[in-house]
C-alpha cells in the first residue's frame, strides 16, 4: 500500500516550510513495517497562525444563513457515507481497530451530521414576555467564536466530529489538531468536510506533537483568537488544558478517561452480564474511554460470573483486525509501554486468568486461538485480574488496555461506594433484575452515563455524551445539549413604549386581599 505525506492544512493551503519542525511516521500497529503516513508536524507559531486564519474567516461563515450551514454538514455526511468503507479500511490500518468497529466509528459521522442538519433550522432563541407593556423580550444563540479542537486516536474520526459538526454548523470556525499517530484517518476527514462547501479558513488542521501544540494555544488565548477549546484525552493534559483555559476566563470542553465499572447483582442474568463485559472490557483492546475497568460482583454469584467470563475471554478470538476478531493491536508504541507499565501493578494477591500467559503476545508467549502474525504487532493477551482491591491502583487507575478486574460486594450500598471510590464519572452500568436496584444505582452512582443490562460502551448521536470528576468537567457532547458548548446566548429587549420604563421598579402591582377567608 502507498504512504502519504501528510501535512497541515491552514487558510485553504499547506503551512510554510518554516512553521514545519519534523516529520512523524505513522505506522500499522497490526504490522509495524508497513508506514501508513509521514506526516510533517508544526511548530506552535503554525498552530497560532491557523488560530489567526480561522479568527479571520469566522464572521463571514456566522453571518451565512443557520439552515445553509446545515447544508454544508448535509453534505459532508453524505461525503462520508459514500466514503464508509474507504475510510474505515484506512482507520484499521492505521489505529489497528478491527474493521467492523471502524464501520460502526464511520457511521457515528454519518448520525451526528444526520442529527445536526436538522438543528440548522432548529437554532432556536425564545421570545419571553416582559413585566412592563410594550416591551419585548428576546434570546439568540450566537456562535462563541473559533474553536481549537484536540483528539485522541483511539476514535480518530468519530469523536472528532462530535466536535467539528455542531462548531461549525452553529457557525464558529475551528482550528483541529488530531493525534499524530491517527494523521492519514484525520486527513482524510478533512479532505471530505472541506469538498463538503465550507468557506476557506473556516476549518483548518494542523499536524503538531502535543508540547508545540500547549505552547501554540497558550499564544493564541494570549492574543484573543480562540474562545472555546475542545479537548478528547486523558486526565493529566485535560487538567493543564482547564487550567489554561481558567486563565482566560474560558471554560472548555473536556472529555477525559474512565475508570468505569459494572455492577452484577445476584439476580443478574450472568450471561447477559458476560456478554457485556466481553465487549466493554474488551473491544477496542480496552483502549476507549468508556472501557470496563473494575466488574463489581455480588458475593454470592461471584465464583459463577468469574468462571463464565474467564471461559468467555479464553475463548475470544484475537489477532489480525481485518479478521472476525474481538481486538487487534495496541494503537502505538507508546501505549504498550504505558500498558506494560500498568501490568506491573499485578500483586500476588491477585488471581490472573484469560489467557495463556499476560503481557505481548510472542512466539514465545502465545495466544491459544491468535490469528495472523502476532511478532509482527502490538498484541498483548486480554488479561482478568480477580481479587482487586481498592487500595489497588489497579482499581484506581485507568488502564487503557485490555484488562479487567473483578471484585466482590455484599450490599448494593457497598457496590455504588465501590463504583465511585476511583473518582471517574464517565460511564457505570448495572445488570439486574430488580428496577429498585437500577434507579439506586442510578441515583447513587456519579457518571455521567448510566446503563442498564447493558455495556458501559456505546454512545448514540442524539444523547449527551460526557463525565464527571476525573472523566471531565460536566461538559457534554452529542444532541441538542452540545449547543450549549458552541454557543452564548445573548439576550435583548425592545422596548417601544416611547418612554422609559426601569424593570423591578415600574412595574404594575394588582393588589390581592391575601387576607380573604371563606365563609
Amino acid at each position: 500500500m502507498s504512504t502519504r505525506l501528510i501535512a497541515s492544512v491552514v487558510d485553504g493551503g499547506p503551512l510554510p516550510e518554516d512553521h514545519r519542525l519534523r516529520t512523524y511516521t505513522s505506522t500499522n500497529p497490526a504490522r509495524r513495517d508497513e508506514v501508513v503516513a509521514e506526516v510533517r508536524l508544526a511548530d506552535s507559531a503554525g498552530f497560532l497562525a491557523a488560530c489567526r486564519a480561522a479568527r479571520r474567516a469566522q464572521g463571514a461563515w456566522a453571518d451565512t444563513p443557520a439552515p445553509v450551514r446545515g447544508r454544508v454538514i448535509a453534505a459532508a455526511g453524505r461525503l462520508v457515507e459514500a466514503n464508509k468503507e474507504r475510510l474505515a479500511a484506512l482507520v484499521t490500518r492505521e489505529i489497528g481497530k478491527p474493521y467492523p468497529e471502524a464501520l460502526g466509528e464511520v457511521q457515528e459521522i454519518i448520525d451526528t451530521c444526520d442529527f445536526f442538519t436538522g438543528e440548522g433550522r432548529r437554532l432556536y432563541g425564545q421570545t419571553v414576555p416582559s413585566e412592563m407593556p410594550d416591551k419585548q423580550l428576546f434570546t439568540f444563540r450566537e456562535p462563541v467564536g473559533v474553536v481549537a479542537v484536540i483528539t485522541a486516536g483511539n476514535f480518530p474520526v468519530a469523536v472528532p466530529s462530535w466536535y467539528l459538526v455542531p462548531a461549525l454548523l452553529c457557525g464558529n470556525s475551528v482550528v483541529w489538531k488530531p493525534a499524530e499517530y491517527a494523521a492519514a484517518s484525520a486527513q482524510a476527514l478533512y479532505e471530505l468536510f472541506a469538498h463538503a462547501g465550507l468557506p476557506t479558513g473556516v476549518l483548518d488542521i494542523v499536524h503538531a506533537d502535543g508540547a508545540q501544540t500547549f505552547a501554540g494555544l497558550e499564544s493564541a488565548l494570549a492574543e484573543g483568537c480562540v474562545d472555546k477549546i475542545g479537548f478528547t484525552g486523558s486526565t493529566e493534559v485535560g487538567r493543564r488544558i482547564g487550567e489554561l483555559a481558567g486563565r482566560h476566563l474560558q471554560t472548555p470542553c473536556l472529555e477525559l478517561g474512565g475508570k468505569n465499572p459494572m455492577v452484577v447483582t445476584a439476580d443478574a442474568d450472568l450471561d447477559l452480564a458476560v456478554h457485556g463485559a466481553l465487549f466493554s472490557g474488551f473491544g477496542t483492546a480496552g483502549q476507549r474511554c468508556t472501557s470496563l475497568g473494575t466488574v463489581l460482583v455480588h458475593e454470592s454469584v461471584h465464583d459463577a460470573f468469574l468462571a463464565k467470563f474467564v471461559r468467555a475471554v479464553e475463548e475470544a478470538v484475537i489477532g489480525d483486525p481485518t479478521g472476525p476478531v474481538l481486538y487487534g493491536p495496541l494503537l502505538a508504541e507508546h501505549f504498550a509501554e504505558r500498558f506494560e507499565e500498568c501490568l506491573g501493578w499485578i500483586a500476588p494477591h491477585h488471581g490472573v486468568h484469560g489467557s495463556t500467559a499476560h503481557g505481548r503476545i510472542t512466539g514465545d508467549r502465545p495466544r491459544a486461538g491468535f490469528v495472523g502474525d502476532p511478532e509482527a504487532g502490538l498484541y498483548y493477551h486480554p488479561t482478568v485480574v480477580d481479587g482487586v482491591r481498592p487500595e489497588d491502583r489497579l482499581f484506581q487507575e485507568e488502564t487503557f488496555g485490555p484488562l479487567v478486574g473483578v471484585a466482590s460486594y455484599r450490599s448494593l450500598d457497598q457496590a455504588i461506594e465501590l463504583a465511585n471510590a476511583p473518582g471517574y464519572g464517565l460511564s457505570a452500568a448495572i445488570y439486574t433484575r430488580d428496577p429498585q436496584a437500577a434507579f439506586a444505582f442510578r441515583r447513587g452512582v456519579r457518571a455521567g452515563m448510566i446503563s442498564i443490562n447493558n455495556s458501559t460502551s456505546g454512545a448514540e448521536a442524539h444523547l449527551p455524551f460526557g463525565g464527571n470528576g476525573r472523566s471531565g468537567n460536566g461538559s457534554r457532547q452529542s444532541g441538542v445539549w452540545v449547543l450549549d458548548q458552541f454557543t452564548r446566548w445573548q439576550s435583548m429587549n425592545w422596548d417601544h413604549s416611547g418612554r422609559l420604563q426601569r424593570a423591578q421598579m415600574d412595574t404594575g402591582v394588582l393588589e390581592p386581599d391575601l387576607g380573604y377567608r371563606l365563609p
